[in-house]
């Protein structure tokens, strides 16, 4: 896998239970700005052994990934409600549960 792939698999580890990331946001913390849809690409293409929290990351308006009542889309939503993020109508309120991360997150948690 490419070195992209791992500062973006590394970012997403970091982002913690309860709180949800933008694809957007994914790439612009780990150094690819403008890079949404390789966030995207890289979840489907990480190796299950890695146990990748793939559900925080969320569309930028904070709507899930997959389309409303999908067998993706509900598990989605189930992973999220376990950590106690409420979705509501295949959406999250961003302004309560996304993750904003301060510089000590930024500097110990993403080593790349």
């Amino acid at each position: 896998m490419t070195d992209n792939y791992h500062k973006i698999w590394q970012t997403v580890l970091a982002v913690p239970a309860g709180k949800v990331a933008s694809y957007g946001q994914v790439a612009d913390l780990a150094g690819l700005p403008g890079r949404a849809r390789l966030v995207g690409k890289s979840l489907g293409m990480a190796p299950t052994s890695m146990q990748l929290p793939w559900y925080r990351i969320l569309r930028s308006n904070g709507q899930l990934a997959f389309a409303k009542g999908s067998e993706s889309a509900e598990r989605q939503k189930g992973l999220l409600q376990t950590e106690g993020v409420v979705v509501m109508n295949n959406r999250v309120r961003l302004k309560e549960f996304q993750w904003q991360p301060d510089l000590g997150e930024i500097l110990f948690k993403l080593d790349f």
